[in-house]
């Protein structure tokens, strides 16, 4: 087993990556668009937060401004392919591939360093408890505000309007819906959930890198299929709820798997990790669906 830093890392990790999983949830299951601008936005926040808190702003607007990018990523995607006609997942990529020279810009290099500087985790190290206990307590709190302003939204007017965007198109705008304006709203609001997860990541881990955006989906996908797989998602809240759980389950098994003690498994083996759970998670309801049959 995993001792209780390492349980705790993950614990903190899986919240963090929460909002990535909120994010992809909204764009792959609510709009039903394939959204690889997450490699990229994950990073934009990381570095539009770690530059302007190195720049003596403070870390509350720089987490904002992180936001705000992420947004603006997601709109440049929902952009190409709303008013330009370019296929979703052909625009996505191409907003990921401008990202990368942008974050480099952004940065003025590969990285930048956040050792030495107040962020928004400063405070919680005057507190009683020690830091790995009280960074996963602060990331819960904040993933349990998301997560309940978002069953809010998607429960309100416009939120069943971009509903029923995702589920038919065709069938929302013969109903008066705008759904242009519903996948540019949603995008934006995905994509500021990843940068905010991305401006999180990198001030609990002290650094901004270019390349941190790697796999990013992946990890959202796995998290939300994941989730499904494991919990009921009888009603919204459920369904929501089960991303988080999808998160924090799929940093758990990481940890547990990369556990030399265990498996003998190592850091360069997470990517066969990863694509071993997400394959698991995804053929997870056809077994159950044949177990449930063979027993009936």
């Amino acid at each position: 087993m995993i001792n209780s830093f390492a349980f705790f890392g993950a614990i903190e990790t899986g919240f963090i990556y929460g909002l990535v999983a909120l994010g992809v949830f909204i764009s792959f299951r609510i709009l039903d668009f394939p959204d690889l601008t997450v490699d990229g936005s994950f990073p934009l926040g990381a570095a539009v937060a770690a530059t302007m808190i190195v720049a003596d702003f403070n870390p509350l607007i720089a987490t904002l401004c992180a936001c705000i990018a992420g947004a603006g990523a997601g709109l440049v995607t929902a952009w190409l392919n709303v008013r330009l006609g370019i296929l979703h997942l052909l625009a996505s990529i191409l907003t990921m591939i401008a990202l990368y020279s942008i974050n480099l810009r952004i940065m003025d290099g590969p990285n930048k360093a956040l050792l030495g500087v107040e962020t928004l985790l400063t405070p919680l190290d005057n507190l009683s408890l020690p830091y790995y206990m009280a960074y996963p307590l602060a990331f819960g709190v904040l993933i349990l505000a998301v997560m309940l302003a978002l069953v809010w939204f998607l429960k309100t007017e416009v939120g069943l309007a971009m509903r029923a965007t995702g589920s038919n198109a065709r069938m929302a705008k013969a109903n008066g819906i705008h759904t242009g304006r519903m996948v540019l709203m949603g995008m934006a609001i995905s994509n500021a959930l990843v940068a905010l997860a991305g401006a999180l990541f990198a001030q609990s881990q002290g650094s901004a890198d270019v390349t941190m955006g790697v796999g990013v989906i992946v990890i959202g996908l796995a998290s939300v299929i994941g989730g499904e797989a494991v919990m009921p998602i009888r009603t919204l809240f459920l369904w929501i709820l089960a991303c988080i759980v999808g998160s924090l389950l799929y940093r758990l098994v990481i940890a547990v798997a990369l556990n030399g003690e265990l498996m003998g498994l190592k850091a360069q083996d997470l990517n066969l990790i990863t694509a071993v759970l997400v394959t698991i998670a995804i053929v997870a309801p056809g077994w159950k669906r044949y177990f449930k049959a063979a027993k009936t």
